[in-house]
Order: structure tokens, then sequence, then C-alpha cells
């Protein structure tokens, strides 16, 4: 999936895609930021807008509680 248009594309479905290229393809945030030229800032406040964080023990993005 192309993710050069991350930052127009619905929050929700972004959700899945990260979470899915960190679990398959990257072994933390900081290589599929590099590996897809994306804004560190600009996901997690796309992530932040529904209510999701970046947690380094799964390595993936996670409701807030």
């Amino acid at each position: 999936m192309d993710l050069s248009a991350y930052q127009r594309m619905d929050a929700n479905i972004l959700l899945g895609i990260v979470n899915e290229k960190l679990r398959l393809e990257c072994a933390d945030l900081g290589e599929l930021l590099l590996r897809y030229d994306m804004a560190q800032e600009q996901l997690n406040k796309r992530m932040s807008s529904i209510g999701y964080h970046y947690d380094e023990m799964t390595n993936q993005f996670k409701a807030n509680h």
C-alpha cells in the first residue's frame, strides 16, 4: 500500500496500514518513518486524533486508555 498520501488518508484506514507495516516490515517506528518518508509529528497527530498512541513494547499503535 502506498503511504505517500498518508496525510490525507482516513485516519482509521491509516491506522490499519501502519500497524500492518510495523508488524510485517519494520522493526520499529523509526524504520517505518524512514522507509515511507513520514514525519513522526504528523503521524502521531493523526493517530492521536482517533485516540491512538505508539507503544514501543508491542511496536504498534494502540488505543489510549
